[in-house]
């Protein structure tokens, strides 16, 4: 960056215009901290945005497809894994809320900025009290690009060890469209059966894409709670 006008390096810019003033690959930089021997990290930053596609292909990628771009490292990889974390935590999370999730759709836009983007296969369980207040929400297994290995004993303890009334399980498609598939529609009944044992209701699957959902008990194929 020394080569910049010091009134033009983003974090001069930040501090001048606040951080809506920078562009993706100044904020990005800044995210970095550095650059490489030969390159300052505007220049790594805009190589990893070309690599990736863009600020939105940031919400995909791993350590590894991270580690391939010249002049970031494991340090440098985590940096940005855990600032892309980090932002979409704060869409999902309200200060010292314990959300209502009464609805598929409400369900749905709580998950997705977390979970829709992901490039593998993640199954995980949110728990809801008697009011259908969040708990917390575990991610109990993660798989492929097109499957997690799930068992009703690894959700059901999660949710008796949380004392929940209910949950809604769900899983994302790395794929982007969030149609059930017959496997999916099997793991819904057997996960449905167990509740019934554990005496703790299955109130919904929702399946995730990066934009859309499909909830299965909104299409019908899962029982209206009582």
């Amino acid at each position: 960056m020394k080569a910049m006008s010091p009134h033009d390096r983003p974090r001069e810019k930040l501090e001048r215009l606040g951080p809506a003033g920078l562009g993706d690959n100044e904020l990005l930089a800044l995210v970095l901290g550095s650059g490489s021997r030969r390159r300052n990290a505007l220049d790594v930053a805009n190589d990893l945005l070309d690599d990736v596609g863009g600020m939105h292909g940031l919400t995909r990628v791993t350590v590894g497809d991270l580690r391939r771009v010249a002049g970031i490292g494991r340090a440098r990889a985590a940096q940005v894994l855990a600032a892309v974390e980090l932002g979409r935590r704060t869409l999902a999370r309200g200060a010292g809320e314990r959300p209502n999730l009464k609805s598929p759709a409400q369900m749905a836009a709580y998950l997705i900025p977390l979970y829709g983007a992901g490039a593998v296969e993640q199954f995980g369980i949110v728990m809801l009290d008697s009011k259908s207040r969040l708990i917390r929400i575990r991610i109990v297994a993660t798989g492929t690009v097109d499957s997690a290995v799930v068992h009703p004993r690894e959700v059901f303890r999660e949710a008796a060890a949380a004392a929940a009334a209910a949950i809604v399980l769900f899983h994302n498609h790395p794929s982007g469209d969030p149609t059930p598939s017959e496997d999916d529609l099997s793991l819904t009944n057997r996960m449905i059966r167990a509740g019934v044992v554990m005496g703790i209701d299955v109130v919904d699957h929702i399946i995730l894409g990066e934009r859309r959902y499909c909830s299965l008990l909104e299409i019908g194929v899962m029982p209206r709670p009582a």
